[in-house]
Formats: C-alpha cells, sequence, structure tokens
C-alpha cells in the first residue's frame, strides 16, 4: 500500500500502475480512514490502464463507468483491459477492476484528434477567483468541526465559491441543487495530458454527487444518508492542465427514489474544457429499513 496522496508527487505515484501480462495492470491501494474505496481513484487508475493499450496519438474524448460493488481499502485492484476496436481514428476500450469480485468497469473512446466545427457555452458570470474562496478543509471544518478525513484529499487544491443551500451565496434560478468549486493539483504536474485528464477523473467525484444533497435538510457526508456512486459520465472537449485552476460548475436537475442525478461543467481560462454527469445513492438513512 502506498500512503492516501496529501502532494501531487504521492497522487501521480498511485496512479502509476505495474504491469499484469499482456493486457492487466496492478492499481495499488493508500491507506486510507474511509471504508471503502473512493471512486475517483479507481476511475483515474482505470483510464492509465486504458491507455497503456492505446495507440500514443489518441486521446480520451468520453467515458462511462459503474461502480459495481464497493472497492476494499485492505487491498490492490486489478485492471483489465478489453481491446474492443482499434479503428481508422477512433480506439475503444473496455476495462474491468476486480478485487477477487468485479467491482468496477468501463468503456472508453479515444480519437486522434482532427479540425472541425467549434462551438462552447460561456464559463459563468461574476463568480469570485480562487483567492477570494475558502478551501473546501476550511468549509468543513467550520461546518462539521476538524476531523482527519477532510484531509483525504489534500493533494487537490479545493476552494469552496458557493451553493445554493438555504443561506448560500448561489440563489436558486434555473437549477434548484447548485455548487461551484475551484479545484486544481497543490503542485505542477508533467507535461503529459493522459496524466492530466486522470487526475481530473480522480477530482472530479470528489463533490460532484453532493450536489443532488443541497436543496435537502440533510448532510451529505454525514450518518443521515447512506451515499455511494453508481455511474460516472466524462467527456473531454479540449485540452486542459489539471495543475492550473478549473472552475467546476455542478447542478442536480433530479433526485428521486433514493438516487440523486448531478451534471458538471470545468471550465479553464474562459473555456469550456471537461462536461461530466453522476448519478448516486443518497439514502436517508431512517428509510433504510423499509428498502431491500
Amino acid at each position: 500500500m502506498v500512503r492516501v496522496p496529501a502532494t501531487t508527487d504521492e497522487l501521480v505515484e498511485l496512479l502509476q500502475l505495474g504491469r499484469v501480462g499482456e493486457s492487466g495492470f496492478l492499481g495499488h491501494h493508500p491507506k486510507t480512514l474511509m471504508q471503502r474505496t473512493y471512486g475517483g481513484q479507481v476511475l483515474a487508475q482505470a483510464l492509465i490502464a486504458a491507455y497503456g493499450t492505446v495507440p500514443a496519438e489518441r486521446i480520451v474524448h468520453s467515458l462511462h463507468a459503474y461502480f459495481l460493488r464497493s472497492g476494499s481499502v485492505d487491498s490492490d485492484i486489478t485492471y483489465s483491459v478489453d481491446a474492443v476496436r482499434d479503428g481508422g481514428i477512433f480506439s475503444n476500450r473496455r476495462v474491468t477492476a476486480t478485487q477477487g469480485k468485479e467491482i468496477f468497469s468501463m468503456s472508453a473512446s479515444f480519437h486522434a484528434k482532427e479540425a472541425g466545427l467549434n462551438h462552447e457555452d460561456p464559463t459563468p458570470r461574476e463568480v469570485p477567483g480562487p483567492d477570494q474562496c475558502p478551501t473546501l478543509v476550511e468549509v468543513m471544518n467550520a461546518r462539521f468541526g476538524d476531523h482527519p478525513i477532510w484531509h483525504e484529499w489534500d493533494a487537490i487544491d479545493v476552494r469552496f465559491v458557493g451553493d445554493s443551500s438555504p443561506g448560500g451565496s448561489i440563489k436558486p434560478g434555473r437549477h434548484v441543487a447548485s455548487m461551484r468549486v475551484w479545484v486544481r493539483t497543490q503542485q505542477p504536474l508533467p507535461d503529459d495530458l493522459r496524466l492530466h485528464q486522470a487526475v481530473l477523473a480522480y477530482i472530479s467525484d470528489l463533490t460532484l454527487l453532493s450536489v443532488s444533497a443541497v436543496p435537502h435538510p440533510v448532510v451529505f457526508m454525514s450518518n443521515q444518508l447512506q451515499t455511494a456512486s453508481v455511474d460516472h459520465v466524462m467527456w473531454f472537449h479540449r485540452d486542459f492542465r489539471a495543475d492550473d485552476w478549473l472552475l467546476y460548475d455542478m447542478f442536480s436537475p433530479s433526485a428521486s427514489s433514493a438516487l440523486g442525478y448531478s451534471s458538471g461543467r470545468l471550465f479553464q481560462d474562459g473555456r469550456l474544457v471537461v462536461s461530466c454527469a453522476q448519478e448516486g445513492l443518497i439514502r436517508p438513512v431512517e428509510q433504510r429499513q423499509f428498502l431491500s
């Protein structure tokens, strides 16, 4: 095991996979206070595994992942890659993560860059810069008290812009539930777009599902809710750097039947670079006795 990544170098180390045969990879598991594997870790390691089998000029443009079982924090994870197709400009890979049993599956599509039509949504207006926003750890300490688990993601610099909860700085409008944060790694990363994409996959899972609880009188990271990621989708539109500030604009159009759906857009330097979506379990604890 490696330690929970507290620095960017340790996060990069976590994403360095061992090789197992022709199409298998081994991902180390960090020591953690969490009871199950952080989904962003599995997502990022799976993407690195897929990249280990893809032609160098092809870059991921979309991935669709399902979290099938909770990952154990006590053992490493094996990633098996199926080279589904290598076409003229597209490659497709299927990745399965196992710890004795299958815990995760992902399909990803890779594309050789080419010229084409271009448009994008504008960056949200009147958003305070990261230097004007408190860190996520400071916000969690103020709301719930200091706890070591807030430092599980110290390799990532997260600045809380605001949300649409009662008294929040974002007023409900088009979206009843919304949240914004600035994100980047704490230190610079190597100049490798594939690594930057994997790191952003790691980051993307940190706050996205929690937006679906914003309009409700519950605390996301508490014993009031049983939570778990179910699926996660990402579309990579343009090049970016995960060690430079990205505005993560998130909203939740719907929550029902103990499932929350959230969508997010990541902007950098005025450009929309990545879109993502996630659905996950947000089950009120008092209802668990009535559910199978």
